[in-house]
């Protein structure tokens, strides 16, 4: 097998890899914020949650449904900027996804990855991380 990447883009490549997964993963998942409503634990994430309150009609109380599951809309997620979070993070995740899959490929195929392409993909990444970091660095 082939490889058009030296030793330390082997590294990046797998590197690039698992960190991506991990962003993805934190994304996916429902864990950005724990805390308890109604006396039962509850959590959320950009587009997910778990345990959260209902309001019943027919008892005029409002209930916490406990199960996990998406917003039933885009526009049901609770705010302007979680839904920005949503957006963003999720172009964040996809990037870094797309440069390491690639970078994955090139340990396989030769020619592949030329300096100029490495040097772009590598920005590429730069701007999918800073794109995850700057969401979460604003409390999103």
């Amino acid at each position: 097998m082939a490889s058009s990447l030296t030793c330390a883009g082997v590294v990046w490549a797998f590197l690039s890899f698992l960190c991506a997964a991990a962003s993805c993963v934190g994304f996916f998942m429902p864990y950005w914020l724990l805390g308890s409503q109604l006396e039962k634990s509850v959590s959320f994430g950009t587009f997910r949650r778990c345990s959260y309150p209902v309001r019943d009609e027919s008892r005029q109380t409002t209930v916490m449904v406990e199960q996990c599951g998406r917003y039933a809309s885009f526009q049901a997620i609770p705010s302007a900027e979680w839904r920005i979070c949503t957006v963003v993070t999720g172009l964040g995740c996809g990037l870094l996804l797309l440069v390491a899959l690639t970078a994955l490929m090139g340990c396989c195929v030769s020619e592949l990855i030329s300096r100029t392409v490495g040097r772009v993909a590598g920005g590429i990444q730069f701007l999918g991380g800073k794109c995850c970091l700057l969401v979460r660095g604003r409390g999103c």
